[in-house]
């Protein structure tokens, strides 16, 4: 998932994009819909209109405007004021902002090699964009002026907020270096941005071609009918009919490995994915990483700071690695004894079943689901027909929001989209008034980037008198034609965390755009979407769309109570292989200026053992040639911001059950404390004011079941 962190490097929405001249008689030049403005509702982009070969000239014209409007803003012979200055920075964040959020979710979502190539032209260009606005120094002496009287302007608390984090990028972004350093630093943004793109597309092809084909239905035994049936029709859409293929999530382990009983299937699988991107092909991360280590780390060594992640946690709720550090040590040695224990359980099955090897990472899901169904007589395939897709949305997250904030959906089906299989729903408040637009993007395909994200067309802000435009993308597998998407338990809660991310977005009240939302610390952004994921299983929201898609009978309570009394199980493992990489990640971000270029095989080992986190036959969520959240997402130096934020939502849904659970006033208490402020106020200060004190780690543990 992931969020999107704002970064303005926009343009005013200004003249239009004109293809070619207009003559008396002659047919009028196509306009560029992407520099038009939107004629659908909330200023949609216009999909059906849209063609690949608009997205560069689009983005090079608004950059060109970007540059225009900076210059005059920074050249202004006027004494800087907070318009004159701010506010003109904040209008100037319109059309590239509109126009790549447009870009960069189809090319994330629904790319082709087009597509592809524009990401490596513009990406590069975009990052010398945000230099020539974060570096240039007059503009920096202007908002440096207006920073250091800040007390004295007279502004409304949301405008001085603006101001600190206008002030703080700057900073950020190496304003305050000599010309050489500035120079250096714009030669190393560069570099980041082309390795970026770089890394992005070696993942996405070689996760597509890590796809695991077999050619004997014998080698799938233990997945059900419907898996097989996705098999062979994935198969077939790749040239290869009579067999199956199962494609790689983005993750280290598979779903599939859950339930495949052939060993040896098992074993390829998991080496497809383990090995998707360190195969020596043109495919192979390790180079692209550690050169993007090496680089950030140069970067922080030029700015000031020790390490990549002393730089990047400076605006963060955590602040310091140290923070970071104290607080993921409080966690790993009750993981890691339930790790051990959940080891010995799933061992002990192994010698019962009279296989007596060793147990492997690939063997892991299997026999948990072996020891669950012993302990709890419960299994994925019991589950999953209670839980289709259509009744998870409409039934399940719809129906929560509903009892909590009061807000309403309804389906539209004249919004263009960027691929067929999207869904678009309006979303109204509880007074009834229109609140936001909704586009779901469900289903896994081949040129859709792993995992599962959210993100905005547009944000909120009552300067430009917009309403957000919100999306939510998973990689839920696409049922063969005629039958329904089921749902594992990991599915539903994958749905429900994005659209706690959506939430944020619906409900911002701000201003200004880049306070708005879930434009956010990361160690706060996923704080909203983890607590959502607690309604995914609530008894009286889990009641209301658990019905089996065959029989329309509700989930039976035996199943139920299956299922929390099974809540808890693998929690060790679970966690453990989110702390590996939470460690992984603050150790690649650790490395000085002055360390060399890593070998990726070498660092990655010592890193897990020294942070205590290698745990026996749990490997880190994500090993660090296929770690897209740390190389391209946004999150290096804060993978963490998913633990914490666990730490956060659990402490927060302790309150609500204590105060009555899932109610509108607890719904609209939690609106208007946290889910409305975005970033117009101190995160710690913002948690307080709900919760009551600072957060604790007691919650979580207790949540997982680690105390």
């Amino acid at each position: 998932m992931t969020a999107r962190l704002h970064q303005r490097v926009s343009a005013v929405l200004a003249a239009l994009f004109i293809f070619g001249t207009c003559t008396a008689g002659a047919p009028a030049a196509r306009v560029n819909p992407l520099l038009a403005p939107s004629t659908l509702p909330f200023g949609a982009p216009p999909f059906n209109l849209i063609t690949d070969s608009d997205y560069q000239p689009a983005i090079d014209d608004a950059i060109a405007q970007q540059r225009r409007a900076v210059a005059a803003i920074a050249d202004n012979p006027a004494p800087p004021t907070f318009a004159n200055t701010i506010v003109a920075l904040e209008k100037s964040g319109r059309l590239l902002n509109y126009v790549t959020a447009t870009f960069f979710n189809v090319q994330s979502a629904n790319t082709d090699p087009t597509l592809d190539r524009v990401q490596d032209v513009e990406a590069p260009r975009l990052a010398a964009l945000n230099d020539a606005i974060y570096l240039n120094q007059k503009l920096y002496r202007r908002v440096a002026s207006l920073y250091a009287k800040r007390n004295a302007l007279g502004l409304d608390p949301e405008s001085k907020q603006l101001l600190r984090v206008d002030y703080g990028d700057f900073v950020q972004a190496g304003a305050k270096l000599d010309a050489a350093d500035r120079a250096k630093l714009r030669t190393i943004n560069e570099r980041l941005a082309t390795l970026k793109t770089a890394f992005q597309q070696k993942l996405l092809n070689g996760t597509a071609a890590g796809a695991l084909l077999v050619t004997k239905r014998a080698q799938l035994a233990g997945l059900s009918a419907t898996a097989i049936a996705n098999a062979a029709h994935e198969a077939a859409t790749h040239g290869h009919p009579g067999a199956w293929m199962i494609p790689l999530q983005n993750t280290t382990q598979q779903p599939a490995l859950a339930s495949l009983s052939d060993r040896a299937t098992r074993k390829a699988l998991f080496e497809h994915s383990w090995m998707r991107t360190e195969r020596g092909d043109a495919n192979d991360t390790r180079d692209t990483i550690a050169t993007i280590a090496q680089l950030r780390a140069e970067k922080a060594h030029l700015l000031g700071y020790p390490n990549y992640a002393a730089y990047a946690l400076t605006d963060q709720m955590a602040k310091t690695p140290a923070t970071v550090q104290h607080f993921l040590s409080q966690l790993i040695a009750p993981t890691r004894a339930a790790a051990k224990a959940e080891g010995a359980e799933l061992q002990a099955m192994i010698d019962k079943d009279g296989h007596h090897f060793k147990l492997e990472p690939y063997d892991w899901n299997y026999y948990a689901g072996k020891v669950r169904e012993a302990k709890f007589h419960l299994d994925e395939s019991q589950v999953r027909p209670y839980f289709e897709l259509n009744n998870v949305l409409t039934k399940g997250l719809f129906y929560a929001a509903t009892r909590l904030y009061g807000i309403t959906f309804k389906e539209l089906h004249n919004i263009p989209v960027y691929q067929k299989d999207v869904r678009v729903f309006e979303v109204y408040d509880a007074n009834g008034s229109p609140l936001a637009l909704m586009y779901f993007d469900f289903f896994k395909r081949d040129n859709k980037q792993g995992g599962a994200w959210m993100n905005t067309f547009i944000d909120e802000s009552k300067l430009f008198g917009v309403k957000p435009v919100v999306y939510n993308v998973e990689n839920i597998p696409k049922p063969a034609p005629g039958q329904p998407a089921l749902l594992s338990a990991g599915e539903v809660t994958g749905m429900f965390h994005e659209f706690g991310h959506a939430l944020n977005a619906f409900f911002a009240t701000q201003k200004y755009a880049s306070l708005a939302g879930t434009n956010t610390a990361r160690d706060f952004v996923e704080y909203p979407s983890q607590f959502n994921e607690h309604w995914a299983f609530y008894p009286q929201v889990l009641r209301h769309y658990a019905f089996n898609y065959k029989t329309g009978k509700a989930i039976p309570q035996s199943l139920v109570n299956k299922i929390e009394a099974a809540s808890k199980f693998n929690n060790g493992y679970d966690f453990g292989e989110l702390l590996a990489a939470d460690e992984l990640d603050m150790a690649w971000h650790s490395l000085p200026a002055s360390a060399p270029k890593q070998n990726v095989d070498i660092f990655q080992a010592h890193a897990l053992a020294a942070a205590g986190v290698n745990f026996p036959s749990v490997p880190p969520r994500y090993r660090s040639s296929y770690f897209a959240h740390i190389w391209s997402n946004g999150y290096a130096a804060g993978y963490y911001a998913y633990t914490w934020t666990a730490m956060l939502d659990d402490d927060t849904f302790q309150w609500f059950l204590e105060h009555g659970g899932l109610t509108r006033a607890n719904g609209q208490r939690f609106r208007e404390m946290i889910l409305s402020k975005g970033h117009s106020e101190n995160y710690a200060t913002m948690f307080r004011a709900f919760y009551g004190s600072d957060p604790k780690v007691g919650p979580l543990l207790s949540d997982l079941g680690l105390k």
